[in-house]
This record gives C-alpha cells, structure tokens and sequence, in this order.
C-alpha cells in the first residue's frame, strides 16, 4: 500500500489554500481556494480533518475528500484546535466588554463535533495558554484558571473533577502518552524565594510526597517545558528578560532536566551564552541544545545529561529532528543568513549543507524526507513566499507570493505516529528541476588591485570548533571511567616526575646561557637553587647601574666601585669569562 500524501495549508491575504505534497506540489483538487483572509488554520491530530476561520465563520471539512463537517457563525473567531479524538472543536475570540454586558461574553467555546452543538463556553482573557489540554484518549482535561488547575475527567465540563492549587501557578505541561496522565507546573519565585517546576502523576496531586521530582532554581522570569514522547522526563528552559551582567541583548538561560523516576540535574553547557532552541529525538532517549554566542555550539545530550556529539561551532539558532529521528536539521534562521546542516543521527554524518535566505519557519514533512522553508510576515514583509525541498538539498517546488500580498502561515498535515516508517538515508541529492542551493564557500573580500596577486591566509574572529563525537569508544579518555582516568592521569605524572629528576648522562658540551629573563623553574637541588637566585640579584643590580651609567647619568664613586667589585665577585665565584665593559650575556659553567 503506498503512503499518504501529506496537504500543506497555505494561509495569506490571498486567501487559503490547501497544495498536495511533493512529489506532486500541486493544488489539492477537492479544496476550493478560500479567497477571504484567514485569522488561524488548523489540522486534527490525525489529519483526517482541517478547519479554518475566514472572519465569516468556522469551517470543518474531511481531508479525505473535501467534504464539509461543520459550519459554525463564529465571524470573531482568531484561534482553533482540535482535541485529540476529533470530537470537541475548541475557538477563542478576543475577550471584550459592552455596556450591555459589563463583565463580557464568555470567549472561550467548546463546540461538540459533527453536530456543532455547544458544549460550554468559558471566560479566558489571555491568549496565553488559551487552549485546554487533553490527554492522547481525552479522558483527562486541564485548563489554568486563576493561578490554579482545574481537571475534568471524559468530556465533563459542568463539574471540576480536581484541582491542583499552588500560590502561583503560572504555567503547566501535560505529558503525552497513555495513562497515567503526569503534569508539570512552574511556580515563579517571590520575595526572593526561588522558582521550581514540580511533576505530579493524575490523580495524586496533594500532601509533601505526591510530587514525582522538584526542581528549584533561581533567575526565572519565563520557563519553556518540553516533555519527550514517552513521558519519562521533561526540559525545563528558564530564561530572564534581562541579563544584569551585560553580556548579552537575550538574558541569561538555564536548561533543567526532571525525570519522573524523581531525577533532576542541570544541564552543563560548554560555552557561555543564550540557549537558542532545545529539541527532544523522537526516541526519548536523547536531546539537542543549540547555544552560546555566536557561533553558536550544538550538542546532542543522552538522559543522564552527558554529552554524546559535539557539532562544533557555526552560524544556527534551531535544531529540527526529523518525525522519525534519523535526521537533524541545524539552522541560523531570522537574523542569520538560512544556513542548514543535515545531519544523518546514526552515523553522525554531514548529509549536505542547502541554504535559504530570509526564511523564517521550517517544518518537517511528515514522511521525513521532505521540509518547508517559508518567509513570512509580520517578520518580514517582502519576499515573502515558501520552498519545499528534499533533505539532501534539492528544491522541488517554489512559491512567491504576489509582491503587494503577504503570507502569513504554511502547516503541514497531521498524521499518527507509525504512519511513515522510517526509510534508508541517501546522500546523493534527489532530482530537481529547480536544482539546490548548496552553500557555496565563503572567501574573504580582496580589493581589484591585489586579486592577481596568490591569495594570503585570512585571519578569522572566531576559530571553528570542529564536530567531536563524545560517545564511548570513540575516544581514548571517554572509554574510561572516572577513576581510571584519575589514576591514569596520576600514573602519568608520576612517570614524568620520575624523568625530570634523573640525571644527564652526557654533560652539556656547551655552557647554557641565563639571563634576566631565564624562567623562575627549580632544579631539584636546594643549594643550586639558592646560588641562582643569588646571581640574578646581582646581575639585576648591574643590569640597573649600567642603565643609569647609558643613559648618561654620573654614577657616584661608590657605584662605579660597586658595578665592577659585583662584576668581578660573579666571574671568581661562577667561573666566568667576559669582555671588558661586557655584560649583555653572562655563561655559567656547567659545574655551576
């Protein structure tokens, strides 16, 4: 049976549209374009359904075949989502008060589907977390209300099934997966009290020990909480608006791994600066964080938060696994120049390196073998338009949009997991008719009149880091445990102290020369010591009074007595030859 064609929905001020994915790229033949500007498109978790809002109503409609399941008048509608099993459409419009209704109209509805009955409307202010969230067989919802959370259990809105009050619950995450259902909350700090992200597993949310792990840190005044797809643990990314030592324009970052087994670290970063992107591999079992100052470092963590491969240092700010995690996409998007670097995860390979200029989203296709790149507005208002390409690099379909229209959003449908298996990675780029946009090597600039001369090496502001793999086995050190490498290291200077202090076979055939400037190292021996440090005092005190004597300053009798009785002492007592009026470089005898 051959796989499905993923739809992309394209939505802009020419409307939507819904285009067949590669190979075709075509306009899907069962949709009519929509040519009324839409506020918000949105597939179903499966993709079997698609809906969209026109600023007339909300429409639903069967991806399979075009054919429509509901229509609601909601003309106020600016945000849409499906739950889960497709039986409840969720809209929210913009909360406002009338002199009729002072207190305002509940914003937030919960439409039964396909009868589009209404199920409960609700008050939500902000577009903060406006969606509830349900768990992957909706028998459990969650919604954030007044600092607390409020659960309901299979679909029954009329009474709170639970609750979870804190002092100030300013956000939460509902894990993924089957039951038992976790949550993650994040508690802001305050009057100096620390910030912490706590997880509880549904239905035990009170009492000291319900907490599966907690995790307290401090510069907090946003968090990002990532879960993996089993479930097992969760990324906590807290950031700060400002950076109150100056050093950068982001704030600062700190990543914070909790596991639900009650484990929790901080992740350590190589270099300092701002925490780009975090992204979890779809087998849970490892993650990548994009970070540093520019350019910025990748590295790839597995669950005990260690490094397993380094990819060195570039010119990225994203990192995009692919749906079945055999691919990684590395990326400077918004104000960096679009490179990407495809990576194969097995082999930890460099597959090809495309570039795409001013785009500002990127999306994986569902079969993992094909992404959209898309420049789009409010962030950038010319140019705008999209490409589809294959990963190793080809374009096979291109897109601009009109030059007084804009493009707003591009979205990928939806499919279950398992819907595309994974295929063997090429690396040989796919046919195209529209070719690829390898990044071609950047040269320094060299003016007209010195091009015909052999080009010079250019110096660099920023070293590159080459890739390293940190995996065990890969590396001498990383093969060895802790304390093998703390006895080997001592061993090792052991041995080395050991060759320092034998002594030379063969005495030197030359004197070795010292002067002012000899390193302050010891030999060994007490008295060879002392005798040097003795020397250099001396040869300091000559050194000056033959500096004041050029520059032409009359020394007194007694330092023209003391320049040559000092001068004759160290050429007795060392065994030393030296010219008349010289003494730029002194030779000490062997003996000495």
């Amino acid at each position: 049976m051959a796989p499905p064609i993923p739809l992309l929905a394209v939505r802009g001020s020419e409307g939507t549209s819904l285009l067949c994915g590669p190979p075709q790229c075509e306009d899907a033949s069962f949709f009519q374009r929509d040519s009324r500007p839409s506020r918000s498109v949105a597939f179903s978790r499966d993709g079997t359904l698609f809906g969209w809002c026109n600023g007339h109503s909300v429409s639903v409609l069967k991806c399979a075949d075009g054919s429509v399941v509901s229509t609601l008048d909601l003309p106020k509608t600016a945000m849409l989502e499906f739950s889960p099993l497709n039986s409840i459409l969720v809209t929210w419009q913009p909360y406002t008060k009338t002199q009729d209704s002072p207190q305002g109209d509940a914003n937030l509805q919960l439409w039964e589907l396909p009868s589009g009955r209404l199920i409960k409307a609700l008050y939500q202010k902000k577009v903060d977390s406006w969606c509830p969230r349900w768990s992957e067989d909706e028998k459990l919802c969650v919604r954030s209300v007044n600092n607390e959370l409020h659960f309901f259990e299979n679909n029954d809105f009329n009474s709170i099934a639970n609750k979870l009050h804190m002092q100030k619950v300013s956000d939460f995450a509902l894990s993924p997966g089957a039951q038992p259902s976790k949550v993650a909350i994040y508690v802001p700090g305050i009057k100096g009290a620390p910030s912490f992200v706590r997880l509880y597993q549904y239905p035990v949310l009170g009492g000291p020990s319900a907490a599966l792990a907690n995790k307290s840190f401090f510069k907090a005044d946003k968090v990002r909480m990532q879960w993996n797809q089993k479930a097992s643990a969760i990324l906590v990314t807290a950031s700060t608006e400002v950076d109150k030592s100056g050093a950068s324009y982001y704030g600062e970052q700190t990543l914070h791994y909790l596991a639900v087994n009650g484990e929790t670290a901080l992740v350590q970063l190589a270099k300092n600066g701002p925490i780009y992107d975090v992204a979890w591999s779809p087998n849970s079992m490892e993650f990548c964080v994009v970070y540093g100052f520019m350019p910025a470092k990748a590295t790839v963590f597995n669950l005990k938060c260690d490094p397993v491969f380094d990819f060195g240092t570039g010119p990225r700010n994203a990192a995009y696994y692919s749906p079945q995690g055999h691919i990684l996409v590395l990326a400077g998007f918004g104000n960096l120049r679009g490179h990407m670097e495809v990576w194969d995860v097995k082999k930890y390979k460099q597959m090809s390196k495309p570039e795409a200029p001013d785009a500002t989203f990127f999306s994986w296709c569902p079969d993992g073998e094909h992404i959209v790149t898309a420049t789009c507005s409010p962030r950038l208002r010319v140019s705008n338009g999209f490409k589809i390409w294959h990963y190793t690099g080809s374009v096979l379909h291109k897109h601009s949009v009109a030059e007084n229209s804009q493009l707003w959003e591009v979205c990928w449908q939806s499919f279950p997991s398992g819907a595309f298996p994974e295929r063997p990675v090429k690396y040989q780029a796919a046919p195209s008719e529209l070719g690829t946009t390898q990044a071609a090597p950047t040269q320094a600039y060299r003016p007209p009149a010195l091009r015909h001369l052999p080009a010079t090496p250019s110096s660099k502001l920023h070293k590159d880091e080459p890739p390293q793999d940190l995996r065990k086995g890969h590396s001498g050190e990383k093969s060895l445990s802790k304390s093998a490498l703390k006895n080997q290291r001592k061993r090792e200077a052991k041995k080395a102290a050991k060759q320092e202090a034998k002594p030379d076979p063969e005495p030197a055939s030359a004197p070795a020369p010292v002067s002012n400037s000899q390193s302050e190292a010891s030999s060994g021996d007490p008295e060879t010591d002392k005798k040097i440090k003795n020397l250099k005092k001396k040869l300091k005190a000559i050194e000056e009074l033959r500096e004041q004597q050029a520059s032409g300053k009359v020394l007194q009798k007694n330092q023209v007595t003391d320049l040559k009785t000092l001068t004759n002492i160290i050429c007795k007592q060392y065994n030393i030859r030296i010219r008349k009026n010289d003494i730029n470089v002194i030779f000490l005898s062997a003996a000495a």
